[in-house]
Parts: C-alpha cells; sequence; structure tokens
C-alpha cells in the first residue's frame, strides 16, 4: 500500500503515519516541516499547501493508493489539493469534525443529521463563530468535506467525523491538564453530577479506523466517539487519580452554579459542556464497520506515562486558554465556599 499523508508530524496525523508503518505500507507525508518531528520511515516532502506550486511538485511524486487528509482547513485550499492529487491517487480520506453538524453541541448527533453549508471555493473568512452554537471551524471543514466530494464523487471519499480526540501526544491539552491537576491534589473542582457521560476517542482507535477504511475501500461519512453511556466525568477522574497517584478532594459543582461563577465551558473546565448533544453523537456507524474504543482508563494511563517521560506536553497555542489558572481556581473555590 503506497500511503500519502497531508499532515503527519502532529497527533492524528503522526498516528496515522506510525501506524501505516507498522503495517509494512509505503508513507509519504507533506508538511511545512515545522510543527513536528517526522516519524522515521516515512518519506517527507516539504512544502506549504497554501503554495500552487509546492502541491503540483507533490503531485509528480505519485501515484499513491490513497490520500490522507489530516491538514485540510480551508474549502478553497482544499478544493484546489484535492484536484491536483486526483490524477494521482484512487481514495481520499478527509479527517473532519463533528463541529460540521448544524446542532452540535446543543443537538443529539447522527450522520443523518443536518451539516452547515459552505460553498466549495470559500475563503478563511467565510463562517461565524456564534455562541453556543456553529464556529467558523464547523464551517470551513464543512466546506472542506464539500470540496473533497466535488472532486472524487462519494464513492470513492471517504469523511470522519470525530469529537474529542485524546491520548498521548495531544497538544490541546484537556486531559494533560486535568491529569496535572488531579496529581496536584488538594480541592479541585468538577461538573456534577460523576455520571456524567463522556465520549472521548482514543487517537490510537481513530488511527486504526482510518487505515482500516482505507484498507477496505470504505466509502462515506463516520462519526467517531467513544460508546454513548460508557464512560463518565467520574470516571475520568477516578482514572486520573489512580494513573497519577493524586488524591484531590473533588467538589463537584452543578452547571447551574458554574454558569453563574462564569466558568467558561470547554476551557477553563476541560471536556464540561451543558448542551444536550455535546456527549450523545452516535457512532453506531463506524463501530458496525469495525470501530473499537478501548477504556478511557487507559487512554488516561498512557497519557500520563507519556507526560512523565516527556516531562510536559506539546506546545501549542490553542492550550494557553485550557484549565483554571491557580488564582482563578482559588477565587472559584472560596466563593463556593462562602455560599456553602
Amino acid at each position: 500500500m503506497r500511503l500519502l499523508v497531508l499532515g503527519g508530524t502532529m497527533f492524528v496525523g503522526r498516528e496515522v503515519v506510525a501506524q501505516a508503518l507498522e503495517r509494512g505500507w509505503q508513507v509519504t507525508t507533506f508538511n511545512r516541516g515545522r510543527s513536528g518531528e517526522d516519524v522515521p520511515g516515512v518519506e517527507a516532502i516539504r512544502g506549504d499547501r497554501l503554495e500552487s506550486a509546492d502541491i503540483a511538485r507533490l503531485a509528480e511524486q505519485g501515484p499513491w493508493d490513497a490520500v490522507i487528509d489530516a491538514a485540510g482547513y480551508v474549502p478553497r485550499n482544499t478544493l484546489e489539493v484535492a484536484r491536483a492529487l486526483e490524477p494521482q491517487t484512487t481514495r481520499y480520506l478527509f479527517i473532519s469534525t463533528v463541529s460540521v453538524y448544524a446542532g452540535w453541541p446543543v443537538e443529539p448527533l447522527s450522520e443523518d443529521s443536518p451539516v452547515l453549508q459552505a460553498p466549495v471555493d470559500a475563503g478563511p473568512e467565510f463562517g461565524e463563530d456564534v455562541e453556543d452554537g456553529p464556529t467558523r471551524y464547523g464551517y470551513q471543514k464543512a466546506g472542506s468535506e464539500a470540496a473533497v466530494r466535488e472532486v472524487f464523487g462519494p464513492g470513492r471519499t471517504t469523511v470522519l467525523r470525530p469529537g474529542v480526540v485524546l491520548g498521548p501526544r495531544e497538544y490541546v491539552g484537556r486531559l494533560p491538564w486535568w491529569l496535572r491537576r488531579v496529581a496536584a491534589g488538594g480541592r479541585i473542582i468538577a461538573p456534577a453530577p460523576p455520571d456524567r457521560s463522556i465520549q472521548p476517542v482514543d487517537v490510537r482507535d481513530l488511527a486504526a479506523f482510518t487505515l482500516a477504511c482505507i484498507d477496505d475501500r470504505r466509502s462515506g461519512v463516520f462519526n467517531l466517539t467513544a460508546p454513548t453511556g460508557r464512560e463518565t466525568f467520574g470516571g475520568l477522574l477516578s482514572a486520573s487519580a489512580e494513573a497519577t497517584g493524586g488524591r484531590p478532594e473533588v467538589v463537584w459543582v452543578p452547571d447551574r452554579r458554574l454558569l453563574e461563577l462564569g466558568v467558561r465551558q470547554w476551557s477553563e473546565l476541560p471536556l464540561w459542556r451543558t448542551f444536550d448533544g455535546a456527549w450523545r453523537v452516535n457512532s453506531a456507524r463506524a463501530q458496525n464497520a469495525g470501530l473499537s474504543c478501548r477504556p478511557l482508563s487507559q487512554t488516561v494511563r498512557d497519557t500520563w506515562r507519556w507526560l512523565v517521560q516527556t516531562g510536559s506536553a506539546q506546545s501549542h497555542e490553542r492550550s494557553v486558554e485550557i484549565g483554571f489558572t491557580p488564582e482563578r481556581e482559588r477565587e472559584l473555590l472560596t466563593l463556593l465556599t462562602c455560599r456553602g
């Protein structure tokens, strides 16, 4: 199998490359070489997907049995890349997001749920961020999906829509923040109730399903999340305590009170979202097609082992907004104690 991965040095893309090499596939990656190190064993081609000359030079290196686009974001650019590579490959797999759904995160979702509409030639300015609603990121990814389908057609296109992805090498920092906070001990704030369902998918399970789709020539759209109702927030914190040896005193606070205190969902309190649809994404289609999701406790344990071995999570601009600062947490705990 000769595979081209657009990206391939960070988190999802890197894990896809690593697993493909383990299968004995011949893997080419295309990226600028700025965001991470190449996986040993790849044929790395340097270039910028936003530069037409670089894309044309890349296309001359084909053919490939399949292309996996782990970095596409702007529809217009995705359209150009797909058109350039179409003569050199038979399949195109685009890694998208559940943010493309018009109802995310308010409504429960399946692959049949309405998707945001964006032109296939839309530029990076298209779309808008609506509080508790659609985001520019969602619009851009939706337009990119449509661009790939326009070029390759539905029979040669695979679209994967993961929810929250966790695991070793996570650069956003959601699980690393919780792990470090639990390891530090003391009183910590968590969103009640402890049995709140969550659905993060492990990056290794996402990568394995990605390659299975290529191997089986499977087309179509697939949501990728852990099964609904299997994992909980309380389970996440218990697994974190077991992995790190931390002994925190968890202060479980109802949603209403957290909102009154102005706690920012998804960022200040990572993985916390009040909306009904945030953790009700139906991924039965992928599970029936072979998606296997390891227990969240294993993801937690392996991520902590990676953090200990590396000393720190990968630095990324999005990580600065994740989690409480110590000062903010002390302020909130004081307010909660007074109210109590």
